[in-house]
């Protein structure tokens, strides 16, 4: 199986070019397939990885309501459509993760760090730090479901 982070950058840039196409539905299906096709030649044989991207991305289409609310919220000095387009993206993808994603694959503080490596990669010089902060923040205002879980457990 390719490595999670490589599925995330797929996953990052079918958003990034269905934001850039104006955010039409029938779009991030045909960026999807497109990026999927170019990235999964042999798409039989990557099923898993293929499936992967494409939860991530459904997901974040389908929660995009819940997730750019909150990024205005946790950026205040940052108006959503001044963000650039790359970090963005990559803080919806990277709050989806922390907020409705499965912690025993994806633990709240390795979605955050995919992120952060996301922002270095494909970002800016201040992505790392920008991402960092604005899921730190998102992280600390959740409560760490970690440990309400384990602690739910615990209880139960």
């Amino acid at each position: 199986m390719s490595s999670r982070h490589f599925l995330r950058s797929v996953a990052m840039q079918c958003l990034y070019d269905w934001d850039f196409n104006g955010k039409k539905k029938d779009s991030l299906v045909r960026v999807t397939s497109e990026n999927i096709k170019n990235f999964f030649p042999q798409i039989e044989e990557s099923k898993e990885e293929v499936s992967f991207v494409k939860n991530l991305v459904k997901g974040v289409f389908e929660k995009i309501e819940i997730i750019d609310p909150i990024i205005e919220k946790c950026a205040p000095e940052w108006p959503l459509d001044q963000i650039t387009m790359v970090d963005r993206n990559i803080l919806r993808l990277g709050i989806y993760e922390l907020m409705f994603g499965d912690y025993e694959q994806v633990p709240p503080k390795v979605a955050i760090n995919e992120a952060i490596e996301l922002g270095k990669t494909f970002g800016g010089e201040s992505s790392g730090r920008f991402v960092n902060g604005v899921l730190g923040t998102v992280y600390r205002e959740m409560g760490e479901p970690m440990k309400d879980d384990k602690t739910k457990n615990k209880k139960a």
